[in-house]
């Protein structure tokens, strides 16, 4: 298996030690993730649990009138799926693919007798969730309190340390709807983005040009998520993998 294809070039699993990452390794399946794929959707009983490599998901919110917003986006950091091991089965959510790639999956089945073993992937599962709490929260304060400007910059930042390059394939329609704002308001961000230098942007294709002026630009909420990250997984290095950045 090459580099590109391993499991352990996502953070979880690269953080699991060699003799319990044997005991299921067999099981994962590498699986493209094309964009658009849908991974889950609401109240239906969800059958894996899926390890991004290089893949990012983002976890929906669908309103009844058909309005959508991201409550989280999932790469190589993370998991999606982790309602199979808190016990529910199902979510009200959905799931689905935002940066084309690959993952990993593991049958629920599988999954949860691994996880009932109490080991180390027991104990990361359980981190990563108190994570995924934290970037939920922090993006319904982000979408409630900060200006567009700002959720662009977070979102952009976030979902450039999932990807090993500055480039972007999206959208400007795709971001308003995983920021659940109008288009309009993403042009104008994204147009004063540009102006300062910060990025660079032709359409469906975005380049970040100038990483530490969106961090200056961006609200304190991507320090939050990047910060909780570190301290959940800062005795549990993953090996080999990209360590989340300073």
């Amino acid at each position: 298996m090459s580099q590109a294809e391993s499991p352990r070039r996502n953070h979880l699993l690269a953080a699991v030690p060699e003799r319990e990452f044997a005991s299921f390794s067999a099981h994962l399946e590498l699986v493209p993730m094309p964009l658009g794929k849908m991974l889950y959707v609401p109240d239906e009983q969800l059958e894996h649990a899926y390890f991004p490599t290089t893949a990012i998901v983002s976890l929906h919110y669908n309103t009844e009138s058909g309005a959508t917003a991201e409550m989280a986006g999932v790469g190589n950091e993370g998991m999606v799926g982790v309602s199979l091991y808190m016990g529910g089965d199902t979510t009200p959510s959905s799931a689905v693919v935002q940066t084309a790639g690959a993952a990993f999956r593991l049958e629920r089945g599988r999954l949860l007798q691994e996880f009932n073993r109490a080991g180390a992937l027991h104990k990361l599962l359980l981190r990563y969730m108190q994570a995924l709490m934290t970037h939920m929260a922090q993006t319904a304060v982000c979408n409630r309190h900060h200006t567009v400007e700002q959720q662009l910059c977070r979102w952009l930042l976030l979902t450039l340390d999932r990807l090993p390059t500055n480039q972007l394939v999206m959208t400007q329609e795709l971001v308003a709807n995983m920021l659940g704002v109008r288009r309009e308001g993403i042009t104008e961000a994204a147009g004063n983005l540009q102006r300062s230098g910060f990025i660079s942007y032709r359409r469906g294709h975005i380049a970040v040009l100038d990483r530490h002026g969106l961090e200056t630009h961006a609200c304190e909420c991507y320090d939050v998520v990047r910060t909780e990250m570190k301290r959940l997984f800062s005795d549990m290095q993953p090996r080999g993998a990209r360590p989340v950045p300073a």
